[in-house]
């Protein structure tokens, strides 16, 4: 499957031309389910060695609307790997004692040791995402240049791109794969799937009023993820905007992409020494003479 297509590196992303549904994708489902089924066997393979040696750590982020699919896109591609190497933060409303520390500083909390696969379900985006649309946000941020609303400009987001730019380029160098989705979802698949959620009793737990409340500001979020994505797409750190509207050709998509990244990794399982393998010959020979 070629992803390049869904790849931006650089100032080049425009929301309005970036599709959220592929013609035709639901056409296929049952091959799509068996190349995604491939997929995961592979994922779950590349974690046990990636557990084995502790050299790299993956780094999965998921932004997007709301009920774009971020919680199902985890559940389902992640499904068969090992906890013990596995984790997910949701990163939601900061709280007072994260408020009294730089922003990074719940997400590098959160990170995934090297040899574990991390996914951040939102993440430190959030911070030039929400607090775009609602500056008032960083006014609760105790920031010592930080006044009025005022402040909350241009040239404060520009700052913040060039943090997240650096922090990304900093984990990179220290071993960690960052793969960052955008979720890509249409006003009408929102619509859609929010109503499902009021028609149908046990999916009332997932809507909230604020849902409806965060819809009246579309047009802000979507020109919010235009700036903030191609502002922080890189060469070594691309964004990749997923057509979100069929869940399964969405899984599809993010499942070839993180099993392609995975294979450009160096994985193998670690490789014993003559002394080391000659200890476990004398190990199995001293359980084989056990009475």
């Amino acid at each position: 499957m070629d992803t390049k297509q869904y790849r931006y590196r650089g100032n080049d992303f425009q929301i309005k031309q970036a599709p959220t549904f592929v013609q035709d994708s639901t056409a296929e489902l049952k091959k799509i389910k068996k190349q995604i089924k491939k997929n995961l066997k592979h994922i779950r393979e590349a974690q046990k060695k990636m557990y084995a040696r502790r050299h790299y750590g993956i780094l999965v982020v998921f932004q997007a609307m709301d009920a774009a699919g971020k919680d199902s896109m985890i559940a389902h591609i992640f499904s068969g790997v090992n906890p013990v190497g596995f984790k997910v933060a949701n990163f939601k409303q900061p709280t007072a004692q994260e408020l009294r520390h730089d922003y990074l500083w719940r997400i590098n909390r959160e990170l995934p040791l090297r040899g574990d696969i991390g996914a951040f379900n939102r993440s430190y985006y959030e911070d030039v995402l929400v607090s775009r649309v609602h500056p008032e946000i960083i006014l609760n941020s105790n920031l010592p240049e930080i006044h009025s609303l005022a402040d909350v400009n241009d040239h404060f987001f520009e700052k913040r791109y060039q943090d997240i730019r650096e922090y990304e380029k900093y984990l990179t160098r220290n071993g960690y794969v960052v793969l960052k989705f955008f979720l890509h979802v249409s006003k009408e698949e929102q619509k859609r799937r929010f109503l499902a959620r009021i028609d149908t009793p046990e999916k009332n737990w997932k809507f909230t009023a604020a849902d409806i409340r965060e819809r009246q500001y579309w047009d802000q979020y979507q020109a919010a993820y235009e700036k903030a994505i191609n502002a922080t797409a890189t060469k070594d750190n691309p964004w990749y905007v997923i057509p979100a509207d069929d869940k399964w050709y969405s899984r599809l998509i993010v499942s070839d992409i993180l099993t392609k990244r995975i294979e450009k990794l160096p994985l193998a399982y670690p490789t014993l020494s003559p002394a080391e393998q000659a200890k476990l010959g004398a190990a199995r020979q001293e359980l084989l003479n056990e009475k």
